[in-house]
């Protein structure tokens, strides 16, 4: 399934940055974006829009690829990136605390690899 995305509609940024006084990085809000947070930015850019009508898209699409990745089908979004499933094999684990072998069952995981422009937009010089 290909689906073309206007990329650059909407900007996420993130900023880590260390508070004086601190261990470490601390979570900051821009540094992370709950689907929540997506409806309210996606409606404040676009007020034609009735914020329920923007949660529904947003599920609609979300939903709409987990299901074609459920089929075992590839989902491409132009610019922003292709999501894909991976198959991993059966094998022997080992238990951490006990140091036993353990049967690890077949599986198949998400996978995301991003797509050209998005790279470029986040690797450019000054930027990131």
């Amino acid at each position: 399934m290909t689906v073309f995305w206007p990329f650059g509609t909407l900007l996420i940024r993130t900023e880590l940055r260390r508070r004086a006084g601190s261990i470490g990085r601390q979570r900051l809000r821009g540094e992370q974006m709950i689907k929540s947070e997506l409806v309210q930015r996606i409606s404040a850019q676009n007020p034609h829009l009735y914020q329920r009508d923007v949660e529904n898209i947003v599920n609609a699409i979300l939903g709409e690829i987990v299901a074609a990745m459920s089929r075992g089908d590839r989902v491409e979004l132009r610019g922003f990136g292709a999501f894909s499933v991976k198959q991993r094999p059966a094998r022997t684990g080992r238990n951490p605390r006990t140091g036993a072998h353990v049967a690890v069952d077949k599986k198949c995981v998400p996978f995301f690899k991003t797509g050209k422009e998005m790279r470029e937009r986040l690797n450019r010089p000054g930027e990131g």
